[in-house]
């Protein structure tokens, strides 16, 4: 587990974009945070350092925004407006068995309200600390097995 202080919206995006650069294929993240703690900024920085031209929005409204042109396919998720039997419907595992979808890097927002999670993921929760300065919690679950280089880069931000 790395805990990462992020001062400002633009340490947020300079994080994802740490993120989007070192980050492999078949990297699926999951995204925990109160409405407006970082998210979605989070994302678009994941989008720049993957070199993703097109503008990153929140697919709140969409729930599913795939950018195919980059490093990296991105796979953004958001599911803040569905309850768990509606994410279900979605089939959200298409996007982190990549048998439907070429393989990329899959970042799902709101990821408490997924039924079920995929077995290996990048979690990062993203929060506001009593001292008012966000943080970012990034702990690998299951046998994601980030290289110790992925960690080290990011051991620069902290």
């Amino acid at each position: 587990m790395v805990i990462i202080e992020l001062p400002s919206a633009k340490a947020t995006l300079g994080l994802g974009e740490q993120l989007g650069k070192l980050l492999p294929a078949r990297t699926v993240i999951l995204l925990e945070g109160n409405l407006g703690v970082g998210k979605t900024t989070l994302v678009k920085g994941i989008g720049k350092g993957l070199n993703i031209r097109e503008l990153i929005v929140s697919p709140t409204f969409t729930l599913i925004n795939e950018y195919t042109r980059g490093r990296l396919r991105l796979y953004h998720l958001d599911l803040y407006r569905l309850e768990p039997q509606e994410v279900e419907k979605l089939y959200p595992e298409l996007y982190w068995e990549y048998q439907e979808v070429p393989p990329g890097i899959t970042a799902i927002e709101w990821a408490q309200r997924l039924p079920y999670q995929p077995s290996d993921y990048l979690e990062i929760q993203l929060i506001n600390s009593p001292k008012l300065v966000r943080q970012a919690i990034l702990k690998e679950v299951g046998n994601l097995s980030l290289k110790a280089s992925f960690w080290g880069s990011l051991g620069q931000l902290i």
